[in-house]
């Protein structure tokens, strides 16, 4: 006899959800991560008193009601408001495209004076079919902005040239026509204050979890172990990559404990000079507004992946949003495994949304429906 209702692959925000309902409807859960540690790339680990986003910086922030009441029963939230900047060369700029971007650029005071700016320098372009990404964004935005704000920034992020890349990757530019640098415009935005971990860590509650633990290890010793498999694992893993391996972008940190109290003024600064190679540095202390006499900086750098890197960002080209599509054909004959969240789905997905879609898979498998 199985020895768990589910075995749940992957201990990040997708499976807490699950385990957390699964566990409230009276559910057994064994819950696996081949890391050292729950919570996936929203892992956060103290270092000098400061929650450190391990993996990258993890701003949370949803406009759908129910997952931000669902969050606020195992965290308190601050008021953080994510207004990044970017630094090219000597210049610093708002981000997203906002009033405070047009000012510091041209000069301009006033909506239809930014506006009339960025026309004039559309249609010097005279770009009407875009062929590639570079064409896209100069006839989006003008070539002023493209060159600071856009370009560097962007060949970094995907390791190649602005020319090579697709025009469908930017299908939109959005320009703020207002003196605010928030970032998102969704109702909700901040930061579990005491960090993301201990908050999946009440999500999980009671659940039994095993880190440092492989799939296919504990498959072979005990292949028995579950009735239901919810696996959050890379779904071309699971089939042994025996249709091909899909690809992704993944990324490098490099982080240091510096001896000031405030380094650089803001939670996350982007570089977009192609000449320097991070693209953003992240000081962790300001998502909580730290006041610790150290502080503590992360400069996060894209790179190519391989299997056996982590893998961050879907490439969903052509190639491998088929590929993907028959892995999703073999998936509907598993009887009783059931693919979810980022990797299981080759989908990329902002923190709320993968939440949501959770609460799909909840209803799915347990008839429960979370309002």
């Amino acid at each position: 006899m199985s020895q768990y209702d589910y075995l749940i692959v992957g201990a990040g925000i997708s499976s807490a959800v699950f385990a957390h309902e699964a566990a409230k409807v009276g559910k057994t859960c064994l819950v696996i991560d081949r890391r050292p540690h729950i919570a996936g790339n929203i892992y956060t680990k103290e270092v000098e008193g400061i929650n450190v986003h391990v993996y990258g910086a993890h701003i949370f922030h949803t406009s759908i009601r129910r997952v931000w009441d669902y969050v606020n029963q195992f965290a308190e939230f601050n008021n953080y408001v994510n207004s990044p900047v970017a630094i090219y060369k000597d210049e610093l700029y708002n981000l997203p495209f906002n009033m405070n971007t047009f000012s510091k650029m041209w000069g301009v005071k006033t909506p239809a004076e930014a506006q009339a700016k960025i026309d004039e320098q559309r249609a010097a372009e005279g770009i009407t079919d875009p062929k590639n990404l570079e064409e896209q964004a100069l006839s989006l935005a003008g070539r002023d902005i493209f060159e600071k704000l856009i370009k560097g920034y962007t060949e970094k992020q995907w390791g190649r040239d602005c020319k090579d890349l697709p025009a469908s990757i930017i299908k939109r530019l959005p320009f703020r026509m207002r003196f605010d640098n928030n970032y998102f415009n969704d109702r909700w935005q901040g930061i579990p204050m005491g960090g993301y971990t201990k908050m999946v860590e009440r999500m999980f509650g009671d659940s039994e979890i095993r880190l440092n633990t492989e799939y296919r290890d504990l498959i072979a010793a005990e292949p028995d172990i579950a009735d239901r498999i919810i696996y959050c694992g890379p779904i071309d893993e699971f089939y042994d990559f025996k249709l091909g391996t899909l690809g992704y972008r993944s990324l490098r940190f490099e982080s240091e404990i510096l001896d000031e109290v405030n380094h650089q003024g803001n939670a996350v600064v982007n570089y977009t000079e192609r000449e320097i190679p991070w693209t953003r540095i992240i000081e962790h202390k300001h998502f909580e507004y730290g006041d610790q006499p150290k502080t503590v900086v992360t400069r996060e750098y894209p790179a190519d992946w391989k299997p056996g890197d982590e893998p961050y960002y879907p490439i969903n080209d052509e190639r491998n949003t088929k590929l993907y599509g028959e892995y999703a054909e073999l998936a509907k004959s598993e009887g009783k495994v059931v693919f979810a969240g980022r990797l299981g789905g080759y989908k990329y997905y902002d923190m709320d949304k993968a939440i949501d879609a959770a609460f799909d898979l909840v209803e799915s498998e347990l008839g429960v429906h979370i309002e």
